[in-house]
């Protein structure tokens, strides 16, 4: 693609990356068939090519964006589907993030807009206030109908979202370190997360059963929270940034120490943003060279898993699974595989589910700030995986497994839960019916199970 940015625009640094980017693009269209809002509204504004154009016209032109651009820039929903696709290699994830910026900066938002935008950066990445948030939501669930009829639909797929009851605290809390009572084989740092760690505290819990059982120990830093992908998804670069800096500040006081193998997350949303680290930072001159160490340190929790012996599983099931790969996982982080992999040797039986390729609809606030697109695509995936008749939805991220279960009958949790139960841990949550189903292997009379100790 040719672009025609002027030598003094060049000299801003996120234009002339922009420009980098635009010159790869073919124009060949490949991306529209694998795009989900395309697929939904089939409208080329609402792809990642008519998204490309728009970008390209508002940086050229160093026009403020106006309501057209930012609505259709709004509907993606950065699965990074484009990405996988793509045979030009355009790094869309990062030009829309330049788009998003630019609009944030420039753009005129309504007062509605504006103030759910910052409720949500104000609330979501802070377990204290989103616990808070979803304890008062019943109490919003009845103004749903009324939210509604006064256009607000936000407020209302905000309320309608939240869960009706809330599961306690999990056991395992940072800051510290749980470790394994027997032999130390490894030492990991796990991002504890935000919303997740409200939404359903077991799945921290069960990464670090399962790590236990592996000897290694498993660290929760302190002064670590929010990874910032919420923020950035929005446009707010600046918090995305803040957070960034916390973490980074923080796994770093723990590397220093030594005997660190990795920096875990099991969200893998939050992933793909740690992973990226060095490409956020890279404007700060204190925490750039440790931001792109820690990213080349972050891996999926499947990651980590698939490179190590976990020994054989303790129970065996012939339960089905329909294996939902996050956008985040398999687009952003290219891991398709191994949490497949995983759950077959753990006994299970795992199903591809059709169009795997096109996302749930979650993304991370995306279902509130745009919930028919979102519904429009959970229902489809939904339908997709009922065609499968699985007894089980397994996911790697948290927004994918709260987005699906609200139109499933069948449980939906998340990877390292199955694998934690295949390997001796409880039953997940939700699965309780299905406990029949699975069978003790019998052990070695040598074979001591080693228990956490904190």
């Amino acid at each position: 693609m040719q672009t025609s940015f002027s030598k003094a625009q060049l000299e801003n640094s996120e234009i002339a990356h922009a420009d980098r980017i635009l010159r790869r693009c073919v124009h060949c269209g490949f991306c529209t068939a694998t795009c989900p809002t395309y697929v939904v509204l089939g409208d080329e504004r609402d792809s990642p090519r008519g998204r490309i154009y728009a970008i390209k016209d508002m940086l050229e032109k160093g026009i403020d964006a106006k309501p057209e651009v930012s609505k259709h820039i709004d509907r993606c929903l950065t699965c990074l589907s484009c990405m996988t696709t793509c045979p030009s290699g355009v790094d869309y994830m990062h030009l829309v993030e330049i788009a998003r910026g630019h609009i944030e900066k420039t753009g005129n938002r309504s007062l509605k807009d504006r103030f759910i935008r910052r409720a949500l950066a104000e609330i979501v990445p802070y377990p204290k206030r989103f616990r808070w948030a979803i304890g008062a939501a019943p109490l919003g669930r009845r103004l749903s109908r009324v939210f509604r009829s006064l256009k607000m639909p936000e407020l209302a797929a905000m309320v309608d979202l939240a869960p009706a009851n809330l599961p306690g605290s999990g056991r395992f809390r940072g800051p510290g370190t749980a470790s394994p009572k027997g032999v130390r084989t490894g030492r990991v740092i796990l991002l504890a997360g935000c919303a997740q760690q409200v939404l359903r505290p077991q799945i921290n819990d069960a990464t670090i059963r399962l790590f236990a059982r592996g000897g290694i120990d498993v660290v929760v830093s302190a002064g670590a929270g929010c990874c910032g992908a919420l923020s950035q998804h929005i446009g707010r670069e600046e918090e995305a940034v803040k957070f960034a800096r916390a973490n980074v500040a923080a796994w770093s006081k723990e590397i220093a120490k030594g005997g660190v193998d990795a920096v875990i997350i099991n969200t893998s949303g939050c992933g793909t943003t740690v992973k990226d680290y060095g490409h956020l930072l890279r404007h700060e001159t204190e925490y750039a060279k440790r931001a792109k160490d820690i990213a080349a340190m972050a891996k999926d929790v499947t990651e980590f898993l698939d490179g190590h012996d976990f020994g054989a599983p303790k129970r065996w099931s012939s339960l089905k699974v329909a294996y939902h790969a996050a956008c985040s996982l398999q687009h952003g982080q290219r891991v398709t595989a191994q949490p497949k992999s995983l759950l077959k040797k753990a006994g299970f039986t795992v199903l591809d589910i059709p169009e795997s390729h096109l996302c749930c609809g979650s993304a991370g606030v995306y279902n509130i700030l745009q919930p028919e697109i979102a519904t429009a695509l959970r229902d489809r995936k939904a339908a997709n995986i009922k065609s499968l008749r699985p007894d089980i939805v397994a996911a790697g991220n948290i927004g994918c497994i709260q987005q699906l279960q609200l139109a499933l009958d069948v449980p939906v949790v998340h990877t390292i839960e199955l694998l934690d139960w295949a390997h001796g841990g409880p039953v997940p949550p939700g699965l309780e019916n299905l406990e029949r189903y699975s069978t003790d292997v019998p052990q070695p009379k040598h074979n001591v199970e080693d228990y956490i100790g904190v």
